[in-house]
């Protein structure tokens, strides 16, 4: 019997983890949605061990620049169902398991 060179190798068992962000759905304008994609990543890189804090500083950045009411989800392990602004949503998730959701709402 032949058996599995995965197993052998135990390369079944990894996990694949994105050095760059994956976005999973926008409605943004593009230069917008790029901006705050770098604006996530530069929080969750900063505040890595603190995803509340994390959340804190884009909330803040995007009520800024963009008006008011925003809202931010920083975490592992998550579902959401949300009602927002259409051209204002943002799901990505960053370095494998981070998932982060951006949304306004009036």
């Amino acid at each position: 019997m032949a058996e599995d060179p995965a197993a052998q190798t135990g390369e079944g068992d990894k996990k694949i983890v994105h050095t760059y962000p994956l976005v999973k759905y926008s409605d943004m304008p593009e230069e917008m949605k790029s901006e705050c994609v770098e604006l996530s990543m530069t929080a969750c890189e900063k505040f890595a061990n603190n995803y509340e804090t994390a959340a804190r500083t884009i909330k803040e950045a995007m009520d800024k620049k963009y008006g008011v009411y925003w809202h931010v989800v920083v975490g592992e392990g998550f579902g959401f169902e949300i009602g927002y602004e259409t051209k204002n949503m943002l799901y990505l998730f960053f370095a494998g398991n981070i998932g982060i959701v951006l949304w306004k709402c009036s």
